[in-house]
């Protein structure tokens, strides 16, 4: 990494940097405690995010890159959760050397138990991640809208 000649950063910037950071780290540390709880590391509870999240059946090189992970490790994660019936990988019809990866309703079940506490955490938290990134941003914190959301009468 190069430095930016004649960018200057001030200790309010640093400490932007810093509040942003942990924000998303205790985001993150809940997010790894929900995965144990319901017996899954964090790869896996990713892993299963993003097979569900995918248009289609992704393959083993789309997750690899959607986890920022090696093919090898995306596999090996893979294994376990099909061990526990979480995932099947299914033979691509368009070129067989592929795998095509799917949820089972048993880790749609789980993934689900997931998304749901993971939604409520960050409605919860929402006011400070988006604080931190404003003031990270330059950006001006808003007022509180009095504006009623979308859809609500």
């Amino acid at each position: 990494m190069r430095p930016v000649p004649g960018a200057r950063l001030s200790t309010a910037d640093y400490r932007s940097l810093a509040d942003f950071r942990y924000q998303l780290r205790r985001f993150l540390a809940f997010s790894e405690e929900q995965a144990r709880v319901v017996g899954l590391n964090p790869q896996q509870h990713q892993l299963l995010l993003a097979v569900r999240a995918a248009p289609e059946a992704p393959t083993i090189g789309t997750l690899a890159e959607r986890l920022i992970l090696r093919h090898h490790s995306v596999v090996g994660l893979l294994d376990r959760l099909e061990q526990r019936g979480l995932v099947r990988r299914e033979r691509s019809p368009d070129d067989r050397r592929q795998a095509r990866v799917r949820i089972t309703p048993a880790g749609a079940r789980v993934l689900h138990r997931l998304a749901l506490a993971h939604r409520a955490e960050l409605r919860r938290t929402r006011p400070q991640l988006v604080d931190a990134l404003q003031k990270l941003s330059g950006a001006r914190p808003r007022a509180p809208s009095s504006r009623r959301p979308t859809g609500a009468t």
